[in-house]
């Protein structure tokens, strides 16, 4: 597939460093030279340095032969222009990043469409609604929903005080077909676990199971849900301005930011919280401000390091539930390694939405694990797809892919060896990259 991606910030750039590990033919438009010097020099892709609105410069980009145009630039009114152009100059697919959350509502859709703007991105607002996720599932490291909470993706860090520690997934599942063990992390490890792996402690371990099932699994693994209603918000970011307008008046939420005219910004728009300006590192302020009182704290300045100790603060004075902003994707598993709790990184979200505009087969749902190298897709099973003529067993499925559920006419199902896939099945399939490409072709 030839894809063009307009802008090499943070977004533009992991998307082609994830992608030029495919065998896409990858361009990278923008107008910094230094920066497309550096990347060129350590990525499979082509750069071009230009404007993503000159219609000279895109051609140099052979904006005409692509399949996918991606345009990720920071500004929101070049972006939508640029795909306008991409479109008229012969581009399939295109997709622009966009501030506004008014252009994501339904009734807005067609209009971007007629102006040739096929799919629409704001990773900040995909972040705030993955933060609010966090807040109202307590127990878990991580939580995702699939076709409308039909199955449940959840993580869960095993400490020494659970009743699964040392037990084989096997004995775990006690024949019962409730719920898959379908990735583990291990020492930044991530295996694609079968029957015989055993649990250990320290593990991250991720489950696929109806919602009526996580209780159970929760309690064997010794998690207890508590209740957030107290929440201190640091950084006044448009994420964290997002996730205060997100929580509304049924979470007390407290936001601190340093800077004054942003604070009076955020003061304005998330008017159901108490907006403080003032210098969130300063801990005098936070144990006026009542951190010891909160149920969770929410790091979002622009600093990953700063996000991660304050989260480690806020754990050292009894806050239950942290959650930390890290866009420095090295510092990941570092925050993983010291108990931070939720991790949100907006590239990884972002690359999620879109790279399922890559792949050969019709996929509803891709998401990028932060706490592991794992993958997960949701596939729709298309007529006579591979997936339709044999039972799991007999696939030759990828070693390093596991089928964790199926959405069948609105009911989600745990996948066994014996499940064979119909027309219209919705399939989550976790996998590690190296399985990446043989994905496909079973669901194409």
């Amino acid at each position: 597939m030839k894809i063009v991606i307009a802008g090499a910030g943070e977004v533009g750039t992991h998307l082609a460093k994830m992608l030029s590990k495919e065998d896409h033919d990858i361009v990278l438009l923008d107008d910094n030279e230094e920066k497309l010097n550096n990347l060129s020099s350590m990525l499979d892709v082509l750069t071009v340095i230009g404007s993503a609105i000159s219609i000279s410069d895109l051609k140099e980009t052979s904006v005409q032969h692509a399949d996918l145009f991606i345009a990720v630039t920071p500004y929101e009114e070049r972006n939508i222009v640029a795909c306008q152009l991409a479109k008229h100059l012969g581009a399939g697919k295109t997709v622009a990043r966009i501030d506004n959350q008014e252009f994501l509502f339904p009734q807005n859709r067609e209009y971007f469409a007629s102006l040739g703007i096929d799919e629409l991105i704001y990773p900040e607002h995909l972040a705030a609604k993955e933060i609010v996720t966090y807040l109202k599932q307590t127990s878990t490291r991580l939580i995702h929903e699939f076709s409308g909470g039909k199955l449940i993706l959840f993580g869960v860090k095993i400490r020494s005080n659970n009743k699964i520690v040392g037990k084989t997934l096997r004995e775990l599942a006690q024949g019962k077909e409730e719920f898959r063990a379908v990735a583990i992390t291990r020492e930044s490890e991530t295996l694609i676990p079968h029957g015989d792996d055993m649990i250990l402690v320290g593990d991250i371990v991720f489950f696929v199971s109806s919602p009526s099932t996580v209780p159970s699994i929760l309690e064997k693994a010794g998690k207890k849900k508590f209740e957030v209603k107290n929440v201190m918000i640091l950084g006044g970011s448009r994420i964290g301005m997002k996730t205060a307008m997100r929580l509304g008046e049924h979470f007390n939420v407290k936001l601190i930011e340093q800077d004054k005219a942003r604070s009076m910004k955020v003061a304005e728009k998330a008017n159901k919280a108490l907006v403080i300006h003032g210098d969130g590192r300063d801990m005098d302020l936070l144990k006026t401000e009542g951190i010891d009182q909160m149920d969770a704290f929410i790091a979002v300045t622009g600093n990953s390091e700063t996000n991660i100790l304050s989260c480690q603060l806020a754990k050292k004075v009894g806050v239950k539930r942290t959650i930390a902003e890290v866009e420095n994707i090295d510092y990941i598993d570092f925050a993983e390694r010291i108990g931070i709790g939720g991790v949100i990184n907006k590239k990884l979200l972002a690359a999620s939405y879109i790279y399922r505009f890559t792949l050969n087969a019709e996929v509803s749902h891709v998401k990028c694990l932060t706490a592991s190298d794992a993958e997960v897709l949701e596939f729709i099973v298309k007529k006579d797809s591979l997936v339709t003529r044999k039972a799991i067993h007999e696939l030759s499925f990828p070693e390093n892919a596991t089928i964790g559920g199926y959405i069948r006419q609105d009911q989600g199902y745990i996948a066994n060896g014996d499940t064979k896939f119909i027309e219209g099945d919705k399939v989550v399939v976790f996998t590690l990259p190296s399985a990446l490409k043989k994905l496909s072709k079973f669901f194409k």
